[in-house]
């Protein structure tokens, strides 16, 4: 049994398929196994891959379920100690699953680690090097389009970037897979909340080195779709994720938020897809009351030193404190 499962969710991404696998090729570390789930992709991929790459294990789906279904199929799948998600416009540096396995090895708190995610046409700059989560209800990468020295640390983190991360496949069972109702976009922000409610850490590893073409699937960094989407994801997050007391004490911060980001999404021309967006929040809530956490005592401890972090990231967000 290997100790690592490379999950690639993959929907028409054949264009970079050949220059992810290549990289896994490379890899220092070996004691891997790939699995590509393919989400109904319509270009080929499926069967591309099951005739040129004999050693990688394709799932087909038969529609697009999403990114957090994809990834689910492949987890449960596995049958290592990690898993290691990694997206199919990636391409990974040679040491960049050796170094994340060592991290990992570090600590049984550990539930993921991510590698640091370079842009793929401008290695120069980061794409992403950890997610953090603020109370004005924004997700959000420090580092995103900052020089690569900008972090040269391990850090601890909001939650990891799922498209090059790897978790502790076991505490899966703890904690719940990533939630199918976010279809796609925040639902790596949504488990790695969770597992900081449960006591886990997440972490960023800078050694671990993976360039990312971004938004292979959606397009581009804002459309419609990706505006919507991630919207209704925030709201369904914060009523999923946060007590009672916690949501009234940053209610002024999440309505000041929504504001703000509205006023940005107009000056894109995608004000209405936000509307629609945060109507299909609160739709998606009403559909889902049952999904909210439980919390006990040991997760209403997290929450308020989670809570301070939230505070505490709105700075961030605005370059007062760095990483």
């Amino acid at each position: 049994m290997e100790t690592v499962t490379v999950v690639i969710p993959n929907y028409n991404g054949k264009k970079y398929l050949d220059d992810c696998l290549r990289s896994l090729k490379k890899q220092t570390y070996s004691d891997f196994r790939v699995i590509i789930v393919d989400n109904g992709s319509t270009d080929g991929s499926a069967e591309y891959i099951m005739g040129k790459y004999t050693d990688v294990e394709v799932i087909a789906l038969d529609e697009n379920t999403g990114f957090a279904n994809a990834v689910n199929v492949g987890i449960k799948a596995a049958d290592s100690e990690y898993v290691f998600l990694l997206n199919d416009d990636t391409v990974c540096d040679e040491r960049a699953v050796e170094s994340l396995v060592r991290t990992m090895n570090r600590g049984k708190k550990l539930f993921s680690v991510q590698a640091k995610l370079l842009q793929l046409k401008n290695p120069e700059f980061i794409d992403d090097c950890g997610d953090y989560y603020c109370a004005l209800g924004w997700a959000f990468s420090p580092g995103r389009d900052k020089k690569s020295s900008f972090l040269t640390k391990q850090t601890a983190v909001t939650s990891a970037c799922a498209g090059a991360a790897i978790y502790r496949r076991a505490l899966f069972d703890e904690i719940g897979y990533f939630d199918e109702k976010h279809f796609c976009y925040l639902e790596d922000v949504d488990i790695g909340y969770r597992a900081r409610i449960k006591g886990y850490i997440n972490a960023c590893d800078p050694d671990a080195l993976v360039y990312h073409a971004g938004s292979g699937t959606s397009g581009s960094r804002y459309n419609s779709f990706k505006v919507e989407l991630t919207a209704g994801n925030n709201l369904y997050f914060i009523y999923k994720n946060m007590p009672v007391l916690q949501i009234i004490i940053n209610l002024p911060f999440i309505i000041a938020g929504i504001i703000i980001k509205h006023v940005f999404y107009v000056r894109k021309g995608l004000g209405m897809s936000h509307v629609r967006g945060i109507m299909a929040g609160f739709s998606k809530i009403l559909k889902n009351a049952d999904r909210r956490q439980k919390f006990g005592k040991k997760e209403f401890l997290a929450c308020a030193g989670l809570q301070l972090e939230l505070w505490i990231n709105i700075a961030r967000r605005f370059g007062a404190t760095r990483v």
